[in-house]
């Protein structure tokens, strides 16, 4: 079984993925290597057990129990960064990768800037002093190209008021109305991942997509990844249901001409052009407070936090007294400014 680990040409330290310059860093020496052109082989048998498999660390010789989903680690006796190659070839090899470009360091501070923000959330919890654990993962996706044909017929009707003479007049006019759409969305991200919560991936888009390269093994060097649990077959439902607002709000937009508009028959058919296998960057912070713990997400490239931190009951209650005093005094003047007494 294969395991790759990078090692420094110069000094022989260990290397991994910078995302301030978004190459391999060695940690002793500092030199850089353009991993664009990096020429290490990625080449390797393919993995197909289901159960935990056992590797050896390069540096120390370590054991290394490994969950079938793990892809790059690191050694829990030395530390140095791994990356398991044979579950990186044939189908389980990535075709793009979006890489961190927000360290670790920078991860902490805007998670703490985040929470200071939380205007209902507890004082304690605002703190941000309870973070158990920031890991850097790069999570599997599917990206889907789909395309979609639509026929709508619909009943549409017009309604215009207008005067004549000492009469109003109504005029109702009808209309059959048909729709031929075609539309296509390009790269619609489904997380393939079985450990990850798919509504806080989903509210991490946007990825920024002119950021997207070549997958190579060593973006990974130094993070955590897993394999898809998933193929992209069994996710494709989702990927529909996940344009299916937008399809629907498409529709809407070329029939804005009628008042009521009634729909007669849609037909809406969408077919799966293609779907690439990404691996994208999320930090994923473990924070504990009042004895719970607490699960949130950042997206590696935006900075973006998502997650339910706890609410502070005084706050709210606060927070609608405050409303409610505010809507009071404005009905107050109201009714002084016209003439009313005082309650």
């Amino acid at each position: 079984m294969s395991v790759i680990a990078y090692k420094c040409p110069n000094c022989g330290g260990e290397m991994a993925f910078d995302s301030a310059s978004g190459m391999l860093l060695c940690q002793s020496c500092g030199r850089k290597d353009e991993i664009e052109s990096y020429s290490g082989s990625n080449s390797h048998s393919v993995f197909n057990g289901d159960e935990a498999h056992e590797y050896h660390c390069t540096s120390c010789g370590a054991v290394l129990i490994t969950e079938p989903e793990t892809v790059a680690t690191s050694c829990s006796f030395c530390g140095s960064n791994v990356v398991l190659g044979d579950r990186l070839a044939g189908e389980l090899s990535p075709d793009i990768v979006i890489p961190f470009a927000i360290s670790k360091e920078e991860a902490q501070k805007a998670f703490k800037k985040w929470c200071k923000n939380g205007l209902l959330t507890p004082p304690g919890f605002m703190t941000a002093d309870r973070i158990q654990s920031i890991t850097g993962m790069y999570v599997p996706f599917w990206l889907y190209d789909l395309h979609s044909s639509i026929q709508v017929q619909a009943h549409g009707t017009k309604v215009r008021t207008y005067r004549s003479g000492d009469y109003m007049y109504t005029e109702t006019q009808h209309y059959d109305v048909y729709r031929d759409i075609v539309l296509d969305y390009v790269k619609v991200p489904v997380d393939a991942s079985e450990k990850m919560n798919d509504e806080l991936m989903d509210k991490l888009e946007p990825f920024p997509y002119d950021r997207l390269k070549e997958f190579k093994a060593p973006y990974l060097s130094g993070y955590v990844a897993e394999k898809y649990n998933y193929d992209d077959s069994v996710l494709y439902p989702r990927a529909k249901h996940k344009i299916g607002d937008y399809i629907e709000s498409y529709i809407k937009s070329t029939m804005q001409a009628y008042h009521v508009l009634t729909y007669q028959n849609k037909n809406i058919r969408t077919s799966a052009l293609k779907a690439d296998y990404a691996l994208l960057p999320v930090w994923v912070v473990h924070y504990d407070y009042n004895k719970q713990r607490y699960t949130f997400a950042m997206n590696g490239q935006t900075g973006k936090v998502v997650g339910k931190p706890p609410l502070s009951k005084g706050k709210i209650f606060g927070w609608f007294a405050g409303i409610f005093l505010a809507g009071f005094a404005a009905m107050k003047a109201i009714q002084l400014a016209m003439g009313g007494g005082i309650w």
